[in-house]
């Protein structure tokens, strides 16, 4: 079975290329949708605990709805194509860059909160010099659990005519392939191990400059 599968890699290169492609483009764009979407509305609920509340209900009741059932909903709002998938990977997407958020910040010590403000930091000073800084660590943690998942739930993107390495998925199993559903989905997890693998190693750089934890 490896063997039919290095041998189809082989003989469908630039179609398999093609697909990682665009697999890395949609991960790409809903990374940076749900990171923008995550950081901010991490902010704003450190401001306010009933915001607060309210959304982790919301993002927390989203996850328990299975993925394929989310896309399939999408699609009669919004159609097939890549503006559905998107939806459904940045709204899957967004608990962890959340909840990374929320908790850094609130973890961040008062003493050093009241000290900056004691010395006339303004609101955006504080933000952006003291608890940003602080609470980066673990707001990377949850960046980089999200990215895994986003490039796990790339797969399903095609199921709705997004591309990605789904493609390749989806038509072994329409065609009884076993060795294509294989490939894309070996494709898939290389992507996401690599991808952890290079952000674990950037954690522990800023886990080390931030917290003192660790040695060079």
């Amino acid at each position: 079975m490896i063997f039919r599968i290095f041998a189809l890699y082989r003989e469908r290169s630039s179609f398999f290329v093609e697909l990682f492609i665009q697999h890395l483009y949609i991960t790409m764009i809903a990374v940076a949708f749900i990171t923008i979407i995550g950081l901010t509305v991490g902010i704003l609920m450190t401001r306010n605990r009933w915001l607060a509340g309210g959304v982790l209900r919301v993002t927390s009741f989203l996850y328990t709805i299975p993925s394929i059932a989310l896309f399939g909903v999408l699609v009669s709002l919004t159609g097939i194509g890549l503006k559905s998938a998107l939806t459904a990977i940045v709204l899957y997407g967004l608990l962890p860059m959340i909840r990374s958020t929320y908790t850094g910040l609130k973890e961040v010590d008062r003493e050093v909160v009241e000290a900056a403000v004691g010395m006339g930091s303004t609101p955006w000073q504080l933000l952006y010099r003291i608890q940003l800084p602080l609470a980066f660590p673990v707001i990377f943690s949850g960046f980089r659990t999200m990215v895994v998942m986003t490039i796990a739930l790339g797969g399903i993107a095609s199921f709705i005519g997004a591309g990605g390495m789904g493609r390749a998925i989806w038509r072994g199993i329409s065609t009884n392939f076993p060795e294509m559903t294989i490939a894309g989905s070996l494709l898939i997890a290389a992507l996401a191990i690599m991808a952890d693998y290079l952000l674990e190693a950037f954690e522990k750089l800023i886990r080390h400059r931030f917290l003192g934890e660790g040695g060079k």
